[in-house]
């Protein structure tokens, strides 16, 4: 009984409703996280608000100097775990690399006037400069951060172009001053010589030291102009990323070009033309700190009940119910470079999947989704990606935060063909189509001309590997566009790359060649006439329509020799021989045996006449001929897979 009512006394405890005064233990921490204290940002005009990017090539420190500027305007207390604080996925803790830009609102005083300064910090992958794209639109100006060790490298001049397009002020920055190697003067150099930009205008810091951070505040409220709209004018807001939440639904972060916005205000969607009624918000510092508005020219998110995934359109205009404006541009929607089938390990999760796709796409835009289906490996989806690494990431988060196991296949680029055939135009509905599967390809005699998709390759590498690189090129049939040097010791090489030539293993081979000196960046260039031809493998005269592959003729037989050899390892040994072979139309191109399982039937003849055991072999070889007649070869579901993968086992 003592232990009961000690029980039930310790439950009346823990259940005692909490009084809004004195919150205390887990309820005080919902009570924070549900009444956070709102904060007013009417004081801050449009003239003492700075919207900027951190923008550089992979690795050159712009998380770490994001953490800096978050330090020095007091937005998170100085600790030494002050590490990637705006990266908040997981694969970007694991890989060290950002995969998503961050924004982050900072509070900042200077000569006696307060500023609000919104930071958006992002990815320098090739891969992930959509994100880039995207962040510059609610930008008025950039920091471009350069590595004093390495200097330029190929994103560093992607990312600066994107900015210089965009008509937005670029700030330069040299960071890393405190390595030994560092090189600043020839960093400066390199900058006014590229870049066109005055040496004095670059600031040398050291983010992880914080050594001259400050000065790049400083020069942020100096050099980039105020975002120019107006509060009076009808709202007008741009949704530029966003995510989903289980219990809130779908956050929307936004840039304001016109108006204000606060809770209980009825807005509409451009896109869907639905109607919400806005629950919260707030900005950004870095994590949601709901406010009573935000106002023009301001960066931050907002919460209105939006449920379906589908309702938040990256690129939509948002705006009050009854007030039309003119709809914002948006983006131009992302192009594909890669696409790989992805299908479930287990049919039973093919609902999960679904929706674990549809949520990391809402976080992701730039993938693209086709609904596919294969004999051996079920329903599934044909996804586009904008990378190869790209495809890795995307994949990593599905397992990570969604616990979903895939099969993905190996990736293919999208083809064209022109047809000839009046039967094909009528039935297609036009002359060119897009072939993204080998089960698309048309035969070559209702084909006038096959194209290829190419892109424009940018190689930064240092003078004494350029042989090697060269001859890597050519290996990759890439026509040499320009060449440049940077300075006595780097240069800068441009080709034009066939893109099925580089979504492999061209990168790690550039890395390798160079002892990871060299950067490499691209960027599409349209397509380009070329003899592609549809390469099928065979068991026993069956194709294998999943193992089949579009590909250069000149390429053909290398891929289908390491095809056939692949397969011949993969497949487990049968009761009848397996042939197993690369076929060009009628043609073989390369041919693997796996031999059968076989009975030693002359165990039992101990001497006596030959003919005896000839008879009994001769038998034997003739059941196998009929086994192999009617016998079917199943390929293994973890053989499909190891042999898509195309990657030698290490």
């Amino acid at each position: 009984m003592a232990l009961a009512s000690r029980t039930a006394l310790l439950w009346a405890r823990l259940c005692r409703p909490c009084s809004p005064a004195r919150p205390a233990g887990l309820c005080a921490r919902r009570y924070s996280a549900r009444h956070k204290e709102k904060i007013d940002i009417s004081t801050y005009s449009a003239e003492s608000i700075r919207n900027f990017s951190i923008i550089a090539h992979v690795d050159h420190g712009k998380s770490t100097l994001a953490d800096r500027l978050l330090e020095i305007t007091g937005t998170i207390s100085k600790t030494d775990c002050n590490k990637q604080v705006l990266d908040k996925l997981q694969v970007e803790r694991e890989r060290g690399i950002t995969v998503k830009a961050q924004s982050a609102s900072l509070f900042y005083s200077h000569e006696g006037v307060n500023y609000l300064l919104n930071l958006i910090d992002t990815p320098g992958h090739v891969d992930f400069s959509y994100e880039v794209s995207r962040s510059l639109s609610a930008c008025q100006g950039v920091i471009l951060v350069v590595d004093a060790n390495e200097g330029i490298q190929a994103q560093t001049v992607a990312n600066f172009y994107l900015a210089f397009e965009a008509q937005l002020a670029v700030i330069p920055v040299i960071n890393k001053i405190d390595l030994k190697n560092a090189d600043p003067e020839r960093v400066e150099k390199q900058i006014e010589k590229l870049f066109d930009i005055p040496v004095d205008e670059c600031i040398r810091i050291s983010a992880k030291q914080g050594t001259n951070v400050e000065r790049v505040l400083q020069k942020v409220i100096e050099k980039i102009p105020p975002p120019q709209f107006n509060t009076t004018d009808p709202l007008k807001a741009l949704v530029f990323d966003s995510t989903f939440d289980h219990y809130r639904g779908v956050i929307a972060n936004i840039a304001l070009f016109g108006g204000e916005i606060q809770k209980g205000h009825s807005i509409v969607s451009a896109h869907t033309k639905k109607r919400y009624e806005v629950n919260e918000v707030g900005i950004l510092t870095p994590n949601e700190q709901p406010t009573h508005k935000l106002y023009a020219g301001q960066v931050g998110y907002l919460i209105a009940g939006m449920k379906e995934v589908t309702e938040a359109q990256i690129g939509d205009t948002l705006f009050m119910h009854k007030q039309p404006v003119e709809p914002l541009p948006g983006f131009k929607s992302a192009k594909p470079m890669v696409f790989a089938g992805m299908y479930p390990v287990d049919q039973s999760e093919y609902n999960n999947l679904k929706s674990a796709l549809e949520r990391l796409t809402l976080n992701d835009s730039s993938v693209s989704i086709h609904r596919d289906s294969s004999p051996a490996l079920g329903a599934g989806w044909r996804l586009g990606f904008l990378g190869l690494l790209h495809m890795e990431v995307f994949n990593q988060r599905l397992e990570q935060e969604y616990n979903m196991s895939v099969i993905l296949t190996a990736p293919t680029v999208p083809y064209k063909a022109i047809l000839s055939s009046a039967k094909l135009i009528k039935e297609y509905g036009r002359e060119e189509i897009t072939i993204i599967s080998p089960a698309q390809f048309p035969d070559k005699l209702s084909v006038s001309e096959y194209l290829e998709p190419t892109v424009l390759g940018t190689i930064i590498t240092p003078q004494k590997y350029i042989g090697k690189i060269i001859a890597l090129c050519q290996d990759r049939r890439a026509v040499q566009k320009d060449m440049l040097y940077i300075d006595e010791n780097r240069v800068m090489l441009k080709y034009l790359f066939p893109l099925n030539e580089i979504v492999l293993d061209f990168y790690d081979a550039l890395k390798s060649l160079s002892s990871g000196y060299a950067s490499f960046d691209y960027e599409d260039s349209g397509y380009q006439t070329t003899d592609l031809i549809k390469m099928d493998i065979l068991l026993n005269g069956n194709p294998v329509e999943e193992l089949a592959t579009i590909i250069h003729k000149e390429k053909a037989y290398a891929t289908g020799k390491f095809l056939c050899e692949r397969l011949k390892d993969a497949i487990p040994r049968q009761l009848f021989e397996i042939a197993i072979q690369a076929a060009v139309g009628k043609k073989i191109i390369a041919r693997e045996t796996l031999k059968a399982y076989r009975k030693n039937v002359v165990a039992k003849c101990y001497g006596g006449d030959i003919t005896r055991k000839m008879k009994l072999l001769k038998r034997q070889a003739e059941g196998k001929k009929l086994m192999r007649k009617f016998g079917n070869v199943e390929v293994p579901k973890d053989a499909f897979i190891r042999v898509l993968k195309r990657q030698p086992d290490k």
